[in-house]
This record gives structure tokens, C-alpha cells and sequence, in this order.
């Protein structure tokens, strides 16, 4: 099938420009907050704990929201979720036009951003796959991927370039404008997925219960969660060390520093149109657990380049290859849950995936951590060595088990 098939199928469109929209407003959020705070601050340590902020929601509601998307109507969680985020970002522009700006407030936009995209994988992204139907939801899931890359690459360049040409307000005021667009597009989304049934806290209990055990049954989704979490724990956590290790460094400006932070996203979008092109089938956990590894490598080898005082253009090579690893890690996440996780469980899976993806904070707070001790470059040697440690413990621990069968 053509992947025009897919972006014509009912419903579609407006789903994935919503996930592009909102992505790229993150990650432009994400930079502009991070130049802010650094200037503001001149602390590793402080630009870890705003962005920090921003995936802390993820670590302590993924879970719920993945029971809250099984019970409620998710086009509506959708519509409300870029709603909030739209008048997040335009309270944080009306306090950065009238001089007021400070460090806590970015934190609690984040946390307001955050809670938003703890309901990206249960609510929009099941949509994508189920909105294409059983056939086409691989393919589907692989452009929602592919977008998403793209817009890690946009939302940083643009955040570099408007950050240093108009500010931090113009910015926000931006993200703010194009989260209430793509709020649109959702509003007149006319496929509704029907609610499972009523929310209660009794249910949520249950349902959280019975999702927990049906992964501890799943070695396959076990090993998913234990891998999404090494992944975000010291792998995504090393983006916050982009903007010391370009200030501190390479004595970037913010739009190069934009430019920096686009690289291994820029690298995830070339490999997933490969990825999607290929039909990589039957072995999604090994593409999985490789595409991370290789992910791990690149960030190690840009720690030992730029202790070297490598080129900047080495350093943008090194991490646009480690995006083909990071491609092939997120593309088979959801792949995994799509292909081996009934429907009824489906959202709740995604969520404790999304608790995974939630230990991101404790990520940029340790990156900060070993950046005050070890600086930037030493702090991404240690986080890449860390992961390759932990995923060749896990890949020797799967091996063992199946010679035992």
C-alpha cells in the first residue's frame, strides 16, 4: 500500500497535523526555555530541572492516562489537552513581553505541557493506528514517526532562530498560536472514538492492576518497558546538554545551538522514511533494542569528539547517524504495543510505556548532575556508556533464556 493511502484514509489528516503541530511547538518551547534559563542562570543544573519539569507528568500519570483513554471520548482529551497548552504558552508570552519572566514559571508551563503529552501515546497516537484500520496501522504509525522526527529538527531551529531574533515571548506566542490551530483541525475531526465506559477511581485502580500483570506475563512488553526506560533515563535525557556543551564548548550562538539540537533528529527522519519504505517485520524487538544501542554509541562518541575539541560539523555528523538508531528504537516501541497488545489493553499499555518515557526527568537531572561534576562532554561519555551497559545486559539476559528453551 502507498502512503497516500494512508494520509487519505477518514480521519487521518487532522490527527497527524495535530501530533505535528504540537510536537514542534514542544521542542521549540523545550530550546527557548533552555536558552532562557541558561543566560538567566549560567547552571547546567537549572536548565536540567526546567526541562525536567516538562516530563515529570509523564513519570507520575502515564499510567492514569492510559486508563482515562480507554474510559473517555480521546478526540475530546485531545481537543482539551492542545486547549491548555495553547494558553500555557500565551501566559508565558504575556509575562516574558511585560518583563516579569522568571525561571518558575517556565517550570510550570512545562508541567502543564507535560501533563498534555502524557496523553500523546493512549489517546492521539492509538487514533493514528486505529483510524487507518488493522491493515494500514504499521504504515500509519511509521509517518506519525517520521513527522515527529521531522518536527525534534524543526521545533529546536526555530526556537534558535526566534529566540535570537525576537525573544522568548515571540516564541511562546508562537507555540501558543499553533497549538489553538491545531486545535481546530481536531474540533472538526468528525471520526469520535467511542468511551469504554464510565471513569471511576475504584476503576482506575483495577484497570492500572490489570494492566501491570498483564505485562508481567508479557517477557515481550516486559522487556519493552525495562528498555523504553534505560532509553529515557540516559539516552533523550542528553539533549539538555546541548545547550552548555554548544555555549561552554563551541561558543555557539542560539540559532546554531538550534541547529546542533536538530541533528539527531534530522538523522531519525531520513531513517524512518527508510524504515517505513523497507517493511521491517518479525523482529521488532531486536530493531528495537539495536536502534537504541546504536543511539547510546553516538552519544558516547560525541562526549569523547567534543572532549577533543572536534569540529562542529563531526559533532552534527556523529549525532544525525545516531538518529538512525534513535528512528528505529521509537518507530518499533509502538509497533511492539500495536502488534502484540489486544485492543482492550491497548491504551493502558501505552501508558505504562509513557510512565517509561516519564523517567526522562530523573534523566536530565542526573545529565545535569554529571555535567556540574564531569561538564557536558564527560556527562555524555558517562550517559552513553551507561545505556550500551544496560541494553547488553538485557540483550544477554534474553539470549540466555532462549538457550534454555
Amino acid at each position: 500500500m502507498h502512503r497516500t493511502s494512508v494520509i487519505r484514509t477518514k480521519g487521518f489528516l487532522p490527527l497527524w497535523t495535530a501530533g505535528a503541530v504540537s510536537n514542534a511547538m514542544m521542542w521549540l518551547e523545550m530550546l527557548a526555555a533552555a536558552l532562557f534559563t541558561f543566560k538567566a542562570t549560567n547552571s547546567a543544573v537549572a536548565v536540567a530541572v526546567v526541562s525536567a519539569c516538562r516530563s515529570l507528568p509523564l513519570l507520575l500519570s502515564g499510567a492514569v492516562m492510559g486508563v482515562v483513554a480507554d474510559a473517555m471520548d480521546r478526540k475530546r482529551i485531545v481537543l482539551l489537552g492542545l486547549l491548555l497548552a495553547s494558553a500555557s504558552s500565551a501566559t508565558v508570552g504575556v509575562l516574558s513581553f511585560l518583563g516579569v519572566l522568571s525561571t518558575w514559571h517556565l517550570c510550570a508551563a512545562a508541567l502543564v505541557s507535560g501533563v498534555v503529552y502524557a496523553t500523546e501515546m493512549p489517546a492521539r497516537r492509538r487514533m493514528i493506528a486505529e483510524t487507518a484500520g488493522t491493515a494500514m496501522a504499521a504504515r500509519a504509525v511509521a509517518i506519525d514517526s517520521m513527522t515527529n522526527f521531522a518536527t525534534r529538527c524543526l521545533g529546536p531551529l526555530l526556537g534558535g532562530l526566534i529566540y535570537g531574533a525576537l525573544g522568548v515571548s515571540t516564541s511562546y506566542f508562537l507555540s501558543a498560536t499553533a497549538s489553538l490551530c491545531a486545535a481546530v483541525c481536531i474540533f472538526r475531526l468528525s471520526t469520535v472514538q467511542a468511551p469504554s465506559g464510565r471513569l471511576s477511581l475504584t476503576r482506575i485502580r483495577e484497570d492500572l492492576q490489570e494492566a501491570w500483570q498483564y505485562a508481567l506475563d508479557s517477557k515481550t512488553i516486559m522487556a519493552l518497558l525495562i528498555v523504553t526506560t534505560i532509553t529515557n533515563l540516559c539516552g533523550y535525557s542528553y539533549n539538555v546538554l546541548l545547550t552548555p556543551l554548544g555555549s561552554e564548548t563551541f561558543d555557539l550562538s542560539a540559532t546554531m545551538i538550534g541547529v546542533l539540537s536538530s541533528a539527531e533528529p534530522a538523522g531519525s527522519f531520513v531513517a524512518g522514511a527508510i524504515i517505513g519504505g523497507a517493511r521491517l517485520r518479525g523482529r521488532s524487538f531486536v530493531w528495537l533494542i539495536a536502534g537504541s544501542s546504536v543511539f547510546f554509541l553516538a552519544i558516547a562518541i560525541a562526549g569523547f569528539a567534543s572532549s577533543f575539541r572536534c569540529s562542529l560539523a563531526s559533532l552534527l555528523v556523529i549525532l544525525f547517524m545516531g538518529g538512525f538508531g534513535s528512528a528505529a528504537y521509537n518507530i518499533h516501541q509502538t509497533t511492539i504495543v500495536i502488534e502484540s497488545v489486544p485492543g482492550v489493553m491497548r491504551s493502558r499499555v501505552f501508558g505504562l510505556v509513557t510512565v517509561g518515557i516519564g523517567c526522562w526527568p530523573l534523566g536530565t537531572l542526573l545529565a545535569g548532575l554529571l555535567a556540574t561534576v564531569l561538564g557536558p562532554t564527560g556527562a555524555l561519555i558517562a550517559l552513553g556508556v551507561a545505556g550500551i551497559a544496560g541494553n547488553s545486559v538485557l540483550t544477554l539476559r534474553a539470549v540466555k533464556e532462549r538457550s534454555h528453551r
